[in-house]
C-alpha cells in the first residue's frame, strides 16, 4: 500500500503541471465560509481555469462540467502555515538525528510536505533548513514530482557565531557552524545576498537565543540593533519579507524597530513590545500548541533535559502574551513551527487560538488573509476570490461552531486538482 499511496501522490502532484487544467473546473458545496466577513454562503460555485479561480457564484454548475462536488460540506480557502520546518521531525531530538544521513533530510522534507497539504495547509513558509533541502523540495514540488503546498522558504537561519541559529551541539573538533552565521552588520547583509542567491523567497533572522539549541537563553538578544536593521533592509532591498526570531522582550522590540515584517514566537513580548508591534503593523506569529508535544513526548525522543526546561519556563508565558497581543490588536498569523511536533497535526493549534482569546472567524483569519498579508500575497491564497490560486479544503461541520472540524478535513484541492 505505501507504493500505491506514493504513486496517487505523484501522480496528483503531477497534474498541478499539466496542459489538462485549461479545462474549466467547478466547484460547488453546501456552503462557504467567507473568512473576510466571518459568514457563510449558500451553495457556491467556484469556477476554476488554469489553476486559478475566475468566478464566484452562487448556484448549479452546468451540464456536463468537470465538478468537484463537495455536497454535504463546508468550502474554506486553502490554510496557511506561517512557520514550518518541513525537512525536521520531533521524533528525532537532541542527538539522536545525527544516526542519519544528510540526505535523509531531504526525504523527510518529501513525506512533511504531503501530510500537511493533506491536513488542509496549501500554503506554507519555511523558516529555516539544512542544506538547501527544502530548496530543492519546493522546485520538485513546482515541477510536479512530489505532492506538497506552496513553499515560501528561508533556507539557512541568519545568526551571531554562538547563537540559537548557529551549530551549537557538537565540540570544538569538529568545526560545526552554520553557512548563515555573521558578528557584524556588514556581514550579514552578505549573509542576506547568499541566502537569496541560492533560492531563499524570506529571511530569518535569529534576534534572541531559542529552546532547541544548547547555552542560548531564549529571552537574551543576540543581534544588535543595527544588525538586525542591516538584515531587514537588505531583504527588503531585495524585495524580500523578514522574519526574526525573538523570545525576548529586548529582541522583540530591537526586531520591530529593525523594520522586521514578522516576529516569530515573541513568548515574552512586553506592554511597550505590544504596543510597539501594533503601532508599527508588525505581525506576531506565535506558535502556542507545540509545547504539548513537546513537553509530553520530548523526553522519549531524545530532546535535552536543557531544552526541556526552556520549553518548561516559557510556554505559559507565550500562550498569556498570545491573549494579551490579540486582546490589544496586534496582527496575528497561524505559525506551528511544525518539525517541533508533527505536521500532520498542526490543525490542533486552532483550538489553542480559540482558548487564548480568538474566536474562530479570527483564527481562520490568521491562516488565512492575514498570513497572505504577511507574505506579500493578498489575493493570491487565502481567499476564494477571482485572481487567486484555486487552493481550498472543505470539511463536514460548522467550523464557525467547532474548530475541532480543522484536524481533520475531508478533502483538499490544490490548483483546482483535489489532492484529497
Amino acid at each position: 500500500m505505501k507504493h500505491l499511496s506514493i504513486g496517487i501522490g505523484v501522480a496528483a502532484a503531477a497534474l498541478l503541471a499539466s496542459p489538462a487544467l485549461a479545462e474549466t473546473t467547478y466547484v460547488t458545496a453546501d456552503r462557504m465560509l467567507d473568512v473576510e466577513s466571518g459568514r457563510y454562503v449558500a451553495a457556491p460555485l467556484i469556477t476554476i481555469e488554469d489553476g486559478k479561480i475566475v468566478a464566484v457564484s452562487s448556484g448549479a454548475s452546468p451540464e456536463g462540467a468537470n465538478v468537484i462536488d463537495l455536497s454535504g460540506h463546508t468550502l474554506m480557502p486553502g490554510l496557511i502555515d506561517m512557520h514550518v520546518h518541513l525537512d525536521g521531525r520531533p521524533e528525532y531530538g537532541g542527538y539522536s538525528g545525527l544516526q542519519f544521513s544528510d540526505r535523509f533530510w531531504s526525504v523527510i522534507g518529501a513525506a512533511n510536505a504531503r501530510n500537511m497539504l493533506h491536513a488542509g495547509f496549501t500554503t506554507v513558509r519555511n523558516l529555516g533548513a539544512s542544506d538547501y533541502n527544502v530548496v530543492g523540495l519546493d522546485q520538485a514540488i513546482e515541477a510536479g514530482w512530489v505532492e506538497g503546498p506552496r513553499i515560501v522558504g528561508a533556507a539557512h537561519a541568519l545568526g551571531a557565531t554562538g547563537g540559537h541559529c548557529d551549530q551549537t551541539f557538537l565540540p570544538p573538533s569538529f568545526d560545526a557552524k552554520s553557512p548563515a552565521v555573521g558578528d557584524s552588520p556588514d556581514e550579514l547583509r552578505k549573509r542576506v545576498r547568499e541566502q537569496r542567491k541560492y533560492g531563499a523567497e524570506v529571511i530569518k533572522a535569529c534576534a534572541t537565543g531559542g529552546v532547541f539549541s544548547r547555552n542560548t537563553a531564549p529571552g537574551i538578544q543576540q543581534l544588535t540593533l543595527e544588525e538586525l536593521t542591516a538584515i531587514a533592509d537588505e531583504a527588503h532591498f531585495w524585495g524580500l519579507k523578514a522574519a526574526a526570531h525573538a523570545h525576548g522582550a529586548a529582541g522583540i522590540k530591537a526586531a520591530i524597530r529593525a523594520g522586521f515584517d514578522t516576529i516569530e514566537h515573541a513568548s515574552y513580548a512586553d506592554d511597550e513590545a505590544i504596543k510597539l508591534a501594533k503601532e508599527r503593523g508588525t505581525f506576531f506569529s506565535m506558535d502556542i500548541f507545540n509545547t504539548e508535544y513537546t513537553l509530553s513526548q520530548g523526553a522519549a525522543n531524545g530532546v535535552l533535559e536543557e531544552n526541556l526546561n526552556k520549553e518548561r519556563e516559557l510556554s505559559q508565558a507565550q500562550r498569556d502574551n498570545f491573549r494579551s497581543a490579540h486582546k490589544a490588536g496586534v496582527r496575528m498569523v497561524f505559525a506551528s513551527d511544525a518539525g517541533v511536533m508533527p505536521h500532520e497535526d498542526v490543525g490542533g493549534q486552532f483550538r489553542v487560538m480559540v482558548e487564548y482569546g480568538m474566536t474562530p472567524a479570527e483564527a481562520y483569519r490568521a491562516a488565512t488573509v492575514n498570513a497572505a498579508e504577511a507574505l506579500g500575497q493578498a489575493g493570491k491564497v487565502g481567499v476564494i476570490k477571482p485572481g487567486a490560486w484555486a487552493d481550498m479544503i472543505a470539511v463536514d461541520g460548522d467550523p464557525l461552531n467547532d474548530v475541532s472540524q480543522m484536524t481533520d478535513v475531508d478533502a483538499v484541492i490544490k490548483g483546482g486538482v483535489r489532492v484529497k
